[in-house]
């Protein structure tokens, strides 16, 4: 793969605190592996989105050229609880007004769509999607998840432990939460949205064909999703075609989070690199064997970075480091005792 240009890894996070330095943690990625820009999304999955917002906001203020997609804090749930000075629509602009590039969002994951009221269409939201659109901002959004995680005969057992099977009634389905993003969609036609693992759609290709010629702001990302990448390697042919001629709507992004295993990280990386660069057979998931595209240059350099590029902005946005300090006065108590013990010597530090 010596012949690549350019990486943007599109999709990363920071997942949690721990002892080791987070910023040093990026560093080494993008010196290691040779990757040029990263962006770094909020995920409220172990912290407040507000408190990953302010982890992003350290590590661009100290990288300038690093771009960062905030999350929206919900604080008040059912949604329509929140505070007007902190509802969806204000901290968006908060966030942009700090130089975040983009928003992402986790509500379309089974157990964050459970916590919010099963709604990704709710008015509160609506109104964000319309912001959104408006201003032209990219959108970051994982909605669903493989469709045999609602089956307890069919869920990988590693799912179940993070709790992510949705054996009841009180779990939205796979069908009805895709039906909602499709809403969304036709609702707002220009968003500039990028659907992350493909949409879980390896099964299903041709929804995203449709989909594609619908809307041409539409995008999703190849982050794993390991079962795309076992539908890749059951239907080589169609696939190589898919991307070639898709290859303007798809954007490479590993799901990489600073907690990640380093072993387990590497090998991600070469698997999704080596499928879109190289003809090369690469180890996949379940030790499948996968051969590689052996895209064009131009084809192989839409994926790695141009697609996000046109999308987010050759550069990032500029950081208002003021705007940044207040941000985070504004939202401390919505921070846990050790984010705040963790927070305050960055502040003292660098702001």
């Amino acid at each position: 793969m010596s012949n690549i240009s350019k990486i943007i890894d599109s999709h990363l996070h920071i997942s949690r605190w721990r002892e080791k330095d987070y910023i040093s943690c990026f560093d080494k990625y993008l010196k290691e592996y040779n990757v040029n820009k990263i962006n770094i999304c909020a995920v409220p999955l172990y912290q407040a989105n507000i408190c990953n917002n302010i982890m992003l906001g350290f590590y661009k203020l100290l990288r300038p050229n690093t771009y960062i997609h905030g999350g929206i804090e919900l604080i008040k749930i059912p949604i329509d609880n929140m505070p007007c000075d902190m509802d969806a629509v204000a901290q968006y602009r908060e966030l942009m007004d700090i130089g975040f590039d983009g928003i992402k969002m986790l509500e379309g994951k089974p157990n964050e769509h459970k916590r919010i009221g099963n709604n990704l269409n709710h008015p509160a939201l609506n109104k964000l999607y319309y912001e959104i659109e408006n201003d032209g901002t990219h959108l970051l959004m994982h909605a669903n998840d493989p469709d045999e995680f609602w089956d307890i005969k069919t869920a990988p057992k590693w799912a179940v432990e993070h709790g992510w099977a949705y054996l009841d009634k009180t779990f939205s389905s796979y069908e009805e939460i895709k039906n909602q993003v499709l809403q969304i969609l036709k609702d707002y036609p220009n968003l500039s949205l990028t659907l992350a693992h493909f949409f879980f759609c390896g099964k299903e290709p041709q929804i995203l064909e449709e989909l594609f010629n619908q809307y041409p702001n539409l995008c999703v990302d190849l982050t794993p999703g390991g079962e795309m990448y076992v539908e890749f390697e059951k239907n080589p042919s169609y696939y190589k075609e898919f991307f070639n001629k898709y290859s303007n709507r798809l954007i490479f992004g590993t799901d990489r989070s600073f907690m990640c295993d380093e072993k387990y990280a590497k090998w991600l990386f070469n698997l999704v690199t080596g499928f879109i660069a190289t003809d090369n057979t690469i180890k996949s998931f379940d030790n499948r064997e996968l051969m590689g595209l052996g895209l064009s240059d131009e084809k192989r350099d839409n994926i790695l970075f141009s697609n996000f590029e046109r999308r987010v902005g050759f550069t990032p946005k500029p950081f208002n480091k003021e705007k940044f300090k207040s941000y985070i006065q504004k939202y401390f108590f919505a921070l846990s005792s050790e984010d705040i013990d963790r927070i305050k010597p960055l502040m003292e530090k660098y702001l």
